[in-house]
């Protein structure tokens, strides 16, 4: 995809503000608002874009909707409505996690100078908070990981990833690799994280436990040779799918890991992961069917039995421009 088709969705989302959350079809539902979860989602995608040039309004926008969200004591709200109001009290959920991960991303890979200083300075104040819940560490120590990249003895950063590391929980007993009983959303941010906090810890043990739950989530999400991600119900112990609706997101993340899981190993397995998220996007899933529109880089909200979810709401899209650019950048399959 050419990069004005590419972000040609995105774009249509994105006011003054910030990316609107849903839509209907492909038009932007502007009474559901905006949230940080997607907004940290579009700066990720549109700071680390090869073909940047035309998108540093879009990071700007992004950015400046971040740096409202976030309170001097690191405390963020997530959701705003039509008219600029935010409508929740500042916290520490899974989009404070997301927004620590955007700005560790745009302090370290954003090609302009003012972008990366703002956002390591608003990745600071935001890293003053903590949070109990795995994901959200999860999300959190990605973010750290990129700080890392270019701080390598940022205080910070070694806190986050120190702190995924003490928050995973140990292996179950009855023979189920995953660390919790059952598994539900983002699983594979938390296999990406180890291996991140593994890579700049320089800690052996939690790079291959990453590795070990990359490894448990890509084989038991492969029918044959096709992807079949965990639906919404989640999975546990014995569950036999294809399991629906299967969300777009849990495409990304898997393919985020399995990219970074390459780039410290070298292994072609985790290649392959990467060929199987964008040819899940292809249409080579359990129903057929594409859930990218090339045309105008849209993806499709959900893969249902027999079909798809028609609107193309932020997350699915962004979703589906996270792993064209990791199938793009590891130079996965003629069709990327």
């Amino acid at each position: 995809m050419a990069t004005s088709a590419r972000f040609g969705h995105l774009r249509a989302l994105t006011d003054a503000r910030g990316v609107f959350e849903h839509a209907l079809l492909d038009i932007p539902r502007r009474e559901h608002g905006y949230c940080v979860d997607d907004v940290a989602r579009a700066l990720i995608v549109v700071v680390r874009d090869p073909d940047h040039d035309d998108l540093r309004q879009l990071s700007e926008i992004y950015l400046s909707f971040l740096e409202s969200a976030l309170g001097a004591d690191g405390l963020t709200r997530n959701r705003m409505n039509e008219y600029g109001e935010w409508t929740d009290e500042p916290g520490t959920g899974d989009w404070w996690g997301r927004l620590i991960w955007a700005l560790g991303t745009a302090a370290a890979r954003a090609p302009w100078a003012s972008v990366r200083a703002r956002s390591l300075d608003a990745f600071h104040r935001a890293a003053q908070q903590h949070s109990s819940h795995l994901r959200t560490v999860a999300y959190a120590a990605l973010g750290a990981g990129e700080v890392a990249s270019i701080r390598p003895h940022d205080e910070a950063a070694e806190r986050l990833l120190r702190a995924l590391v003490l928050a995973v929980p140990a292996r179950a007993e009855n023979g189920w690799a995953w660390p919790e009983a059952r598994l539900s959303y983002g699983n594979a941010s938390i296999a990406d994280a180890l291996i991140t906090a593994g890579a700049v810890l320089r800690d052996r043990a939690a790079m291959d436990r990453g590795l070990e739950l990359l490894g448990f989530l890509l084989d038991g999400e492969t029918s044959g040779d096709r992807l079949s991600v965990t639906g919404v119900g989640g999975r546990a112990d014995g569950e036999v799918g294809p399991f629906f609706d299967q969300q777009p997101i849990e495409v990304a993340a898997l393919v985020d890991a399995c990219a970074h899981a390459y780039e410290q190993t070298s292994d072609v397995r985790w290649h392959r992961g990467i060929d199987l998220g964008w040819q899940w996007f292809l249409g080579d899933n359990d129903s057929g069917i594409p859930m990218v529109d090339a045309a105008t880089g849209a993806g499709f909200d959900g893969l249902e039995r027999g079909g798809r979810n028609e609107n193309r709401g932020a997350e699915s899209t962004l979703a589906a421009l996270s792993t064209y650019q990791q199938a793009h950048r590891l130079g996965v399959g003629s069709r990327a």
